[in-house]
């Protein structure tokens, strides 16, 4: 059942915060990060940069 494992998943989200605050931040960090390295395999389409051009730019 679906609405069950989405309810276990924000659960033990919850749980994992009771405990540690911050948690949340560094997982979307290291989400975001991953999210990067698989991207900068795509080749450069149109003129559209990837996310490593544009820190590259910053």
């Amino acid at each position: 059942m679906p609405t069950v494992r989405h309810a276990d998943y924000i659960g033990s989200w919850l749980e994992v915060l009771r405990e540690d605050n911050r948690a949340i931040v560094r997982a979307a960090s290291q989400a975001s990060k991953a999210a990067d390295w698989i991207l900068s395999f795509l080749p450069d389409v149109d003129g559209i940069g990837t996310a490593d051009d544009e820190r590259e730019a910053a």
